[in-house]
């Protein structure tokens, strides 16, 4: 669906390269995450793929086709939601969407389904002016699949949302790919990546040193160590063991079958562990 090859971007009036001829490519029906800090180059990537950014070098090919040589058709085929939701502020949720779903031809019968699945239908006939951000980031989600598209761009698609209505656009993620559809999801929240993605690509400074999944990622730079931890009487005591060495550990099976167990944890860094190791950066 996606292809980016040598992708090279500066802004006008500066020779400094912000992108550096990076390499990626997505699937069809793949989370595909952008993960890294702020001004690593990860949503001006997205809006070179998109159009809002032009005189990039290399080449960006988009399902099929070079992005250069899109038309106007090639936004019947995406869906994008910004970190800043763009939406009319003097009209109602609902109008919102309505005047959006008029733009595309795949037109959108089930307005008010799409608006009670992420929590608004009670709000909505009221103006957006009058929203929190986190009521606009889910209408903003909403307006991007309005016109069924096959290709997503979702940028921090949970930012400003409390945990139960994060978990409801994640689910709605989720549910998209199974769909089908591919996902480009730029986020610097690690959580969200290693829950919905299928690969990662951590960039910094416009260069991508990694491309894995987030799996393979932890098992690689994991310390592949176990850690049970347990009740000795009142105290709570904790031993740690070489995941090589467990099958033929008997301190282990004496652990288990006489202590009562607390916790048996694999000992798996975390994304953030890794891409901090990896680049040498903190994800701010």
């Amino acid at each position: 669906m996606l292809k980016v090859s040598g992708l090279e971007f500066s802004y006008e009036g500066t020779k400094t390269k912000v992108i550096k001829g990076i390499d990626f490519h997505i699937k069809k029906g793949e989370i595909f995450g952008f993960l890294g800090p702020s001004g690593a180059g990860k949503t001006t990537t997205q809006r070179i793929i998109i159009g809002l950014l032009q005189g990039y070098g290399g080449s960006v090919e988009v399902m099929g086709k070079e992005r250069r040589d899109w038309g106007q058709s090639f936004f019947e085929g995406i869906g994008v939601a910004f970190d800043f939701p763009n939406l009319y502020l003097k009209l109602t949720a609902k109008e919102n969407l309505e005047l959006i779903s008029s733009y595309y031809k795949n037109k959108n019968e089930n307005i008010d389904l799409l608006i009670e699945r992420v929590g608004l239908l009670p709000d909505k006939d009221k103006k957006v002016e009058g929203f929190s951000k986190g009521m606009k980031m889910r209408l903003n989600f909403i307006r991007s699949i309005l016109h069924n598209p096959d290709l997503l761009f979702f940028d921090e698609p949970t930012s400003g949302l409390d945990p139960l209505n994060a978990k409801t656009i994640k689910d709605m993620i989720i549910d998209l790919k199974a769909q089908g559809k591919t996902i480009f999801l730029t986020t610097h929240n690690m959580t969200v990546a290693e829950q919905l993605c299928d690969k990662v690509a951590f960039i910094v400074d416009g260069n991508i040193p990694v491309i894995d999944s987030p799996k393979d990622l932890k098992v690689k730079h994991g310390s592949h160590t176990m850690k049970i931890e347990y009740y000795d009487g009142k105290k709570t005591k904790t031993e740690e063991f070489h995941m090589t060495e467990i099958k033929n550990n008997q301190r282990v099976f004496d652990i288990l079958k006489t202590k009562d167990i607390k916790t048996i944890h694999s000992q798996e860094a975390t994304l953030e562990d890794i891409f901090i190791k990896l680049t040498g950066r903190e994800l701010v």
